[in-house]
């Protein structure tokens, strides 16, 4: 059973609380992350590289030499792909598809995986309720600094939370998703997961989401 402690608002620590163990539930399957990362990863890329073939590079319409008694070796183009500036062999072309699917029972266990990898580096932190009233850097700013945390922080809140979003989306480091809507490499790319405790409740939906 891993446990984190639970802050308020403000950054005042109110003790300790158990993680659920539906989502907490100690495994790390590492081959798990491996594929879920590189398949979000994949599906990032946009194709948008393409390079020309012979027949799409302009000029090479005349033959360069004449067949034979020249001495050097036929040549029909300047733009065959052997010479400067010519066609690309086997280029990128545009509408290649790099999207990865996985089994959404690996993604299941990747994510919980994820979890608990951080759980056991201690980078869960719990906070009351994640309300502020005004969309300012400086009230996320002051509660990251009351928690102590360090490096990469992602709130997962409970439920959109507008605010939240904008005072924290100029902060480098610093990443929103409501609860249920992160993916392992979200996970892993931080350092520490500051959660709201309502969205705790919702940890068995999630863990199979």
């Amino acid at each position: 059973m891993f446990k984190a402690p639970v802050y308020n608002a403000d950054g005042e620590k109110r003790g300790e609380r158990e993680l659920p163990d539906s989502l907490f539930d100690g495994v790390v399957h590492e081959t798990a992350m491996w594929q879920s990362v590189k398949a979000y990863l994949a599906n990032q890329r946009q194709a948008n590289a393409v390079t020309k073939t012979r027949a799409e590079v302009s000029g090479g319409n005349k033959k360069p030499w004449r067949q034979k008694g020249t001495g050097r070796a036929r040549q029909g183009s300047i733009r065959s792909p052997q010479w400067r500036g010519g066609g690309v062999v086997f280029g990128p072309r545009l509408g290649r598809n790099y999207k990865q699917d996985i089994p959404k029972q690996i993604r299941w266990l990747a994510r919980r995986s994820a979890y608990n990898a951080r759980a056991q580096q201690n980078g869960v932190v719990v906070i009351d309720k994640l309300e502020i009233g005004e969309a300012k850097t400086r009230v996320i700013t002051a509660l990251i600094k009351a928690t102590g945390v360090n490096g990469n922080v992602l709130f997962l809140t409970n439920g959109h939370k507008p605010l939240v979003h904008l005072a924290s989306r100029n902060l480098p480091g610093v990443a929103v998703r409501p609860f249920g809507e992160e993916s392992t490499y979200e996970l892993l790319w931080a350092d520490t997961l500051i959660i709201e405790n309502a969205a705790l409740e919702r940890a068995t939906e999630v863990a199979h989401a």
